[in-house]
């Protein structure tokens, strides 16, 4: 691959990674303020008809396509339209095996979780929705592999936006659970319509058997990977719910959400831009070095100070938002989450090139260590010191995301070091100088103020100690978005 080639793929990369992180924000503004306005207009009761249906749909999720979706992105040569047909085929006949006899007994569903008449339509909007929603993952899968994530995110944006303002409207007028029904309905139909206009495709029904048993071949592992971390994660919510009081659920829940906000905000963006960037120069070592590097180093850019932020600042958060003092008894695991997401931010970008290069059997591997860990780890100290168990074994886990980095070099000479070091001293810094000045912090405005002072600490230092290699990335960002 040449030069260009490369400059072209790391080029729509960044732009990529700016869109996703814009939208991010976008939805996430006018998701709050709708979550907001909904429980001015809502009762609870119709909030829990609806999360009870969506955590069917979110099941049906991880069997929709056994993975062929990802290993078309994977895939090193560019798909013919057999195998986008195949794929689509497939996926279809996948998705209305769960879609058709769910419906048609949607009465018995509904009755086994307590709905009334309302829940089972609104399961069924759902079921409706859930369909239209698969009929775009071909033409999403043509948009990342081009790493065309500007087109990508136009019908996100708007189908969030349908569904946001059309559920503020019904719920003002009265619908109560009718407006999640309108709301899905719309927003399925708002996005698959977009996607095709922005991505149209030659759509049409073929199966080829070894184009089939190509793509499963890195389909399954890949997709029993997301079902294993199904099992890690929410099942074992589901089961603590079981064992602990649901206020303590509560606690867990707070400090996973304060916690993994930088996750979810910056690494699953990169993430998702990256699978398919390194996936295209899956066979220029030199080049992945590069990449993995050049993700490394953003990414703990962006995690490690706002990891040392959670840490200091929650406690604060705490004292001075009004009804936020039930939380405290959360911060010891604000703690060991927020440790984990910064050895997260690390491993994770590792597993993610290991699957990009077709090494998905050995994520697979990794995931069942993890699963069985978790499980283990959890039951263990949560027996001996309840409920910040869950954030100690967590934290525990994350500590074996050595062996992934042993296993990636076996693949690529990269350096987890030299990209990531000079951010962690400016974190460790920034943290000293926290610690040190808060006792001056005596009201909100306080905090803030400190906040501000704290994170120019944290920019200073690098300016001082990373000012090439941070002006350099500067530079290139810069340059990537305003490139037409």
């Amino acid at each position: 691959m040449d030069d260009t080639q490369l400059h072209a793929i790391a080029t729509k990369s960044v732009k990529g990674v700016f869109a996703l992180v814009s939208r991010s924000f976008l939805i996430q503004i006018l998701g709050i303020l709708t979550s907001f306005i909904l429980t001015v207009f809502l009762d609870p009761a119709s909030f829990g008809i609806f999360f009870v249906v969506s955590a069917i749909i979110v099941f049906f999720n991880y069997f929709q396509d056994i993975g062929l979706a990802a290993s078309l992105i994977q895939k090193k040569e560019e798909p013919t339209v057999i195998e986008l047909r195949t794929v689509f085929v497939t996926q279809q006949g996948l998705v209305l095996m769960l879609v058709i006899p769910s419906i048609i007994f949607s009465s018995q569903i509904a009755s086994f979780y307590n709905l009334n008449s309302e829940g089972q339509i609104l399961l069924i909007a759902l079921l409706v929705s859930f369909f239209l929603t698969s009929l775009r993952t071909v033409p999403t899968v043509i948009m990342e592999r081009k790493l065309e994530y500007s087109k990508l995110v136009i019908p996100q944006i708007l189908e969030n936006l349908f569904y946001n303002i059309s559920l503020i409207v019904c719920a003002v007028l009265g619908f109560g659970v009718m407006s999640f029904v309108i709301a899905v309905l719309l927003r399925a139909i708002v996005g698959l319509v977009v996607t095709y206009l922005v991505q149209p495709w030659p759509i049409g029904i073929a199966f080829d058997k070894v184009s089939f048993k190509k793509l499963i071949s890195f389909g399954i592992p890949f997709q029993t990977n997301s079902i294993l971390a199904l099992l890690k994660d929410d099942f074992l919510t589901i089961f603590l719910g079981k064992i602990l009081p649901i206020a303590q659920l509560g606690y867990i829940g707070f400090a996973q959400r304060l916690s993994y906000l930088p996750l979810r905000l910056i690494m699953d963006n990169v993430i998702k831009i990256t699978f398919p960037s390194f996936s295209r120069l899956q066979d220029d070592k030199e080049a992945l070095r590069i990449g993995i590097e050049k993700s490394l180093f953003v990414i703990s850019l962006a995690i490690f100070p706002v990891a040392v932020g959670i840490i200091n600042f929650s406690p604060f958060l705490i004292e001075f938002i009004p009804r936020y003092q039930k939380w405290e008894p959360a911060l010891l695991s604000v703690v060991f989450f927020s440790l984990s997401t910064v050895l997260s931010s690390i491993s994770t970008p590792l597993t993610n090139f290991l699957n990009a290069i077709g090494k998905v059997k050995i994520t697979l591997y990794f995931m069942v260590l993890w699963t069985a860990l978790i499980w283990t780890l959890t039951l263990v100290l949560v027996s001996r010191y309840g409920y910040n168990g869950v954030a100690a074994a967590s934290f525990l886990v994350s500590l074996t995301s050595v062996g992934v980095f042993i296993i990636s070099r076996r693949y690529v000479s990269f350096s987890i070091f030299k990209p990531t070091y000079k951010q962690f001293v400016s974190a460790a810094i920034m943290f000293v100088f926290i610690y040190l000045t808060k006792f001056m912090v005596t009201s909100f405005i306080a905090m803030i103020v400190l906040g501000v002072l704290s994170l120019t600490v944290y920019v200073l230092i690098l300016m001082i100690i990373a000012r090439k290699e941070l002006f350099k990335t500067i530079r290139f960002i810069y340059g990537a978005i305003r490139k037409k």
